[in-house]
């Protein structure tokens, strides 16, 4: 909550000023009213026990980021005080209390003061787009609506952390590969730099005639060690081409329908939106969003311009009259699976139970391939440095050993 220092008059016409803490100068004007002083100018100041540099340079607000554990921790404390009969704006204002991060509580904040003047809680929760995303102000709007709101925010919560679940283990599953990359990369970097071209000079110093492979390894060793700056121009500028080209509609295109083809990780990773497709629909579906509207949303949270293309037809389709499995069906990325429970789901009615029952498949799925690609990648990635180390040994042995036979 920031401070202001502002200036008034009191009710027997004395000039006062201070500092006082207030969501806003609204909030400000409406406190010094209650203590019987008139506003006449109002500034920003220092925190109270704090000092005025450490207002003005705050250095960790730019930096600073709302997570999706943060929100999953928010809803989730949201929707408990709403389930137990807590005043919408009470509640707010309790979680207020608890959060953590400035960011947020400012957030938090201001939505607590549109509430308390009359928005509601979808309206000033969209005013912060860059932290809320559609899904998360669509449901709360039809929770309001439907006179629902604690069970929306409570499915929003789970939506919220099945999601953040996920994240994480993707994350802890990459966390070993890249670590065995970037100490692999290093160690390798050492021998090339430092040790190689130690052992490789009494080789050149003899005159003899070096077999091919040293004379690659001695090369690259050079080239490292005297034009290390090459690499970092040749991957600087490989980087920015790469952004530019995935900037592009036709490039990003061109990518995802790669990433879809991909051995093994292609499979994964349309299992992965399949599984967010049907967790996200289901969820919006059960708060009372309407199926377009829903459709509309999802397509968002796909991530990949091939799958967002074939929602946002099905989209066009159930407009016109279709039912949403056959244009999944058509598109020939939905396993037949899908398309057959999500028909199964709208003849019976039960569309959001049937999203559900495939959402939990796909991530135990995920879960599983997940599990078997870490523990494959490990000794792969074991075998392939063994196999570059041996690679070097071998390039370093075989002149010791014509050195050898020459003496003979």
């Amino acid at each position: 909550m920031p401070a202001f220092e502002y200036r008034g008059i009191d009710r027997a016409g004395k000039d006062v000023k201070g500092v006082r803490d207030a969501d806003n100068e609204k909030s400000l004007r409406v406190l010094l009213k209650r203590d019987g002083i008139f506003l006449t100018s109002v500034g920003k100041g220092a925190r109270k026990g704090g000092s005025a540099l450490s207002q003005d340079v705050d250095l960790a607000k730019y930096f600073e980021r709302v997570t999706q554990q943060d929100l999953a921790v928010f809803t989730r404390q949201l929707a408990t005080l709403c389930k137990a009969g807590i005043p919408l704006v009470e509640s707010i204002a309790a979680v207020s209390d608890q959060v953590d991060k400035p960011k947020l509580r400012k957030i938090v904040g201001q939505i607590k003061q549109d509430v308390t003047e009359g928005a509601s809680l979808a309206v000033a929760v969209g005013r912060h787009p860059e932290t809320f995303t559609p899904i998360f102000t669509n449901m709360i709007r039809a929770g309001e609506a439907s006179g629902t709101l604690d069970r929306v925010l409570l499915q929003l919560a789970e939506f919220t952390e099945a999601n953040v679940k996920l994240k994480n283990k993707l994350v802890s599953a990459m966390m070993y590969p890249l670590l065995m990359v970037g100490v692999g990369g290093l160690i390798l970097t050492g021998l090339f730099v430092y040790v190689i071209p130690q052992i490789t000079q009494i080789f050149e110093d003899t005159g003899q005639e070096l077999p091919i492979l040293t004379r690659l390894l001695i090369g690259i060793s050079h080239g490292l060690r005297d034009y290390w700056w090459l690499a970092f121009i040749a991957l600087g500028g490989g980087v920015y081409a790469l952004r530019r080209w995935l900037a592009s509609e036709r490039g990003a295109r061109t990518w995802d329908l790669r990433k879809l083809g991909l051995p093994v990780f292609g499979s994964l990773l349309l299992m992965i939106a399949i599984s967010r497709f049907t967790k996200t629909l289901s969820t919006l579906l059960r708060s009372g969003v309407p199926l377009l509207t829903a459709l509309d949303i999802t397509k968002n949270v796909l991530e990949n311009r091939v799958l967002t293309d074939i929602v946002e037809d099905a989209r066009v389709a159930v407009k016109e009259g279709a039912n949403l499995a056959e244009p999944l069906k058509r598109s020939g990325r939905f396993p037949p699976i899908v398309t057959h429970m999500i028909a199964i789901g709208e003849r019976s009615g039960a569309l959001e139970e049937m999203l559900n029952v495939v959402s939990d498949a796909y991530e135990s799925q995920v879960d599983n391939r997940i599990s078997m690609l870490t523990s494959l990648l490990e000794p792969l990635m074991i075998v392939g440095m063994g196999i570059v180390i041996s690679i070097i040994v071998f390039a370093v042995l075989m002149p010791i050993l014509q050195m050898n036979e020459f003496v003979s």
